[in-house]
């Protein structure tokens, strides 16, 4: 599902633009040279990780999956997925997007490096998708950050958080 028909976007319809603290996630998908997926934001033109708000009814796992194939048509399985941290931190995970609306978002961060399909741009959200070797300059802070929770978890098998 895109943005539109949400449960975030029919909270919009009710409070505008004020700011609403929700529950998300994001993923950090690998092909098999290694190599790190991002989307081609079209909200803002920059790239970042597939990531998205929780549905009610959903859980941590089930929003990574659908965020990642929805945004970039792969599919994984939610028990394929493993969570490595959490990005909480308000100077993090807080965007004020183009049109005014307010965002704080607590995501779990997942990886994934079992996934099935070709990634491309499905629903809107995305301009291009890409595997990358080699990150692009025009990315979002979060890429790097979630990428240093990532780092620390290898190195010490503990959850991180931001």
């Amino acid at each position: 599902m895109g943005f539109e028909g949400s449960y975030l976007w029919r909270l919009r319809q009710k409070i505008g633009t004020d700011l609403v603290v929700v529950p998300a996630a994001q993923v950090l998908a690998f092909d098999r040279d290694d190599r790190l997926l991002l989307i081609r934001r079209s909200d803002t033109g920059r790239w970042g990780l597939p990531a998205g708000s929780a549905e009610p009814g959903s859980t941590f796992a089930l929003t990574a999956v659908s965020e990642l194939e929805e945004e970039t048509g792969l599919r994984a399985d939610p028990a394929d997925l493993e969570a490595f941290g959490c990005v909480s931190h308000p100077d993090l995970s807080s965007v004020t997007y183009p049109n005014g609306d307010q965002v704080h978002s607590f995501a779990i961060c997942f990886v994934a490096h079992r996934w099935s399909g070709s990634p491309r741009p499905v629903d809107g959200e995305a301009l291009e998708v890409a595997f990358f070797a080699d990150l692009p300059e025009d990315r979002h802070d979060h890429v790097d950050e979630t990428l240093g929770l990532w780092k620390a978890f290898q190195e010490t098998g503990r959850f991180q958080v931001s």
